[in-house]
């Protein structure tokens, strides 16, 4: 079993109080396997010589944004699964949300607690210590999950964590219509797992739809989204979700409240 002492760690920080920080609140866990980096070329040139287990970034870097950074470490086969930590005092939503879809395992703030790190820290232990795992604790190879996503990378993400978490029979839709498409069809599915923006069809769509006009209105739905707008999320609610996710995704997160939902299932 995997510990917190055994993460490799890269840290992409131009600043050098700021990376200091970081270093600083890794080592209090513990953890010594660190390379610091100022810029993220060279980074990225460590990485494919030895892969972290866990690259942590700022958002503004001399050389690319933290997102050009993760969006470039998704397309590329050996770096695509690592996990990514932004650090970042940047609230403003056209750079976040590329980094949500991209499947962040957390955004801190600065300052951050030790307290938001650690969470960060334990979702990516669980994370690696599932998917190296031959046996897990519990199984859910029974399961037929539908996974509805316009964005390939989200459905990527999203996707290892439920091979992680080995659910057996695993259908991908591309949006709501496309999901729709496939329940009209007949397939059966024992868990939706679904975005909420989508075009044709969105996720309260899809969910209402599910609810009143289809042979499966029981289902469990699973609700992903960067959604903050109360009202939003209140509507969202009311179509019938069983549960909301919030992105940036947390492995631990979307672990207990699947293993809620299937638990729901068997009683």
């Amino acid at each position: 079993m995997m510990d917190l002492t055994d993460l490799y760690v890269v840290v992409v920080e131009p600043s050098n109080l700021q990376r200091n920080i970081i270093c600083d609140r890794l080592r209090s866990f513990g953890i010594e396997q660190i390379d610091e980096f100022t810029e993220a070329t060279p980074a990225w040139e460590s990485m494919l010589k030895r892969v972290p287990d866990i690259a942590v970034s700022s958002m503004h870097l001399p050389d690319m944004t933290g997102t050009e950074l993760v969006n470039q470490m998704r397309e590329h086969p050996a770096l695509r699964d690592v996990t990514f930590l932004l650090i970042s005092s940047e609230t403003h939503y056209r750079y976040l949300e590329p980094i949500r879809q991209a499947g962040a395992i957390a955004i801190l703030p600065k300052p951050f607690s030790r307290d938001e790190l650690c969470t960060a820290l334990r979702s990516t232990l669980h994370y690696i210590s599932d998917t190296s795992s031959e046996h897990h604790d519990e199984d859910h190879e029974d399961l037929s999950v539908l996974l509805v996503d316009d964005s390939r990378m989200s459905r990527k993400v999203v996707r290892k964590m439920l091979d992680a978490l080995a659910i057996g029979e695993i259908t991908e839709a591309g949006d709501g219509s496309e999901a729709l498409e496939r329940i009209r069809a007949g397939q059966r599915f024992d868990l939706i797992v679904t975005d909420y923006n989508m075009p044709n069809v969105d996720g309260k769509e899809l969910t209402e739809h599910i609810r009143h006009h289809s042979d499966i209105p029981t289902v469990p739905i699973m609700m992903i989204t960067s959604e903050q707008n109360e009202s939003h999320l209140a509507a969202i609610q009311q179509a019938g979700v069983s549960a909301i996710c919030s992105k940036p995704l947390s492995y631990e997160m979307v672990k207990v409240l699947i293993e809620q939902l299937v638990n729901d299932l068997e009683i």
